[in-house]
């Protein structure tokens, strides 16, 4: 009996050592969670139970825990590389199996997809078809976009002036975009883009009237007309009176054969007319050219964006994270992954920087959360402990020794 209670603790010595070993071995996995072997202890029961001076027969391994406590995050700067801060795994799919990781350190396949080291895909919930937010409800593969970022047609041309108030009308007529003498301000060339993509160079020209707070505004694009000339009041304040809304309409414009139209409102809203200069205030139009992919980047909410040469930005999902009510209940499946169980409960998904689940930070990963030194401790304690034991049988021998050759 006591050679079996020495033999159970030289047992557990070495399943310490073994995951102490593992720790070790593990200092600089990504993502990696320390185990830790915990023990119980034994006792004989007899079919009458157990009774009060009974002698305990040992100790075994009751169970190896992962401790899921946060790892400091390390900065990559690699885009695809992504951290969690808080609460929450990753969650991939492997061959139709749902497997969850802390791992981050993501790459793309020959298809585009984002994958882990060993080729499981990453879950995001997709964007809905409108655009506006996304589908909670259901999981799909993050993929990025290799192809060009559409053209987008300028559609509006927001201007803001400050047109001189004590301006006279021009001495020249009639009114000739060649001849500065012709007009009283211009707001200089404006960047637009037609429905292909092409960049155009698109002007106003305010000329005043005799008429006291009076303008005429003159729309160009490549130096052709867009439209007859807009008429512009203001009130003995400064402020615009006509067109009520500040809106005016060009009239479509085709640069040429084969190329692409142009459908354009100029926006003069909050422009003013007060003191003795031209001021052009703001500018901003709407369209852009056909853009190529430069970098994807990803919020601490967990969407990720493709971002593209033209400005344009596009959301392809946001990451999903899943959490557990009892953590340690998750089976080890290698890879630095994890597989629900029966004593994890039942997966909980959401998004990053929502309810308890932390947040994502891009550029960076987890690092492992094995302090060396404390393993080092930890060995040696194991160590002893597998001495002692050992020491045990010898000494067990000894007696046993002692009354085999009584005579």
């Amino acid at each position: 009996m006591s050679f079996n209670t020495s033999l159970s603790g030289i047992n557990a010595a070495n399943s310490d050592l073994n995951v102490t070993a593992n720790n070790i071995a593990n200092v600089n996995t990504t993502g990696y969670k320390e185990s830790r072997a915990e023990f119980a202890d034994l006792f004989s029961y007899t079919t009458y139970g157990l009774s009060r001076n009974a002698i305990g027969a040992g100790v075994k391994v009751s169970n190896v825990a992962q401790q899921f406590s946060q790892g400091n995050i390390d900065p990559t700067g690699r885009s695809l590389d992504f951290a969690v801060d808080g609460e929450g795994f990753f969650t991939v799919n492997k061959n139709g199996n749902t497997l969850y990781t802390r791992a981050g350190n993501f790459q793309t396949d020959n298809q585009g997809f984002v994958v882990t080291p060993d080729g499981a895909r990453l879950q995001v919930f997709a964007p809905n078809a409108g655009g506006n937010g996304f589908d909670v409800g259901r999981l799909s593969d993050l993929q990025l976009l290799t192809t060009d970022s559409p053209p987008a047609q300028t559609s509006s041309v927001d201007l803001m002036v400050t047109l001189p108030g004590n301006a006279a009308a021009p001495v020249t007529t009639p009114f000739d975009p060649a001849d500065p003498n012709s007009y009283t301000s211009s707001s200089g060339g404006v960047t637009v883009y037609d429905s292909l993509g092409v960049s155009h160079v698109q002007t106003s020209y305010f000329v005043k009237t005799a008429t006291p707070n009076e303008w005429q505004v003159h729309n160009y694009v490549d130096g052709t007309a867009v439209g007859a000339p807009t008429t512009l009041q203001f009130s003995s304040t400064g402020t615009l009176l006509t067109p009520a809304n500040g809106q005016v309409v060009m009239d479509p414009y085709t640069p040429g054969t084969g190329a692409g139209v142009l459908n354009m409102t100029l926006d003069l809203s909050g422009s003013t007319q007060y003191g003795g200069s031209f001021a052009l205030r703001d500018v901003h139009q709407d369209g852009y050219a056909a853009g190529k992919l430069s970098e994807i980047s990803v919020a601490e909410d967990g969407v990720v964006f493709a971002r593209y040469t033209n400005g344009d930005d596009v959301a392809l999902g946001q990451v999903v994270l899943t959490n557990f009510v009892n953590p340690q209940g998750l089976q080890s499946q290698g890879n630095n992954q994890w597989g629900a169980t029966h004593a994890s409960g039942t997966p909980r998904t959401g998004a990053p920087d929502s309810s308890d689940f932390g947040q994502i930070q891009a550029g960076a990963l987890e690092s492992s959360t094995v302090d060396l030194t404390e393993q080092l401790v930890n060995m040696i304690v194991a160590q002893r402990n597998f001495q002692a034991n050992a020491q045990m049988i010898s000494t067990q021998d000894q007696a046993t020794q002692t009354v085999i050759n009584i005579r």
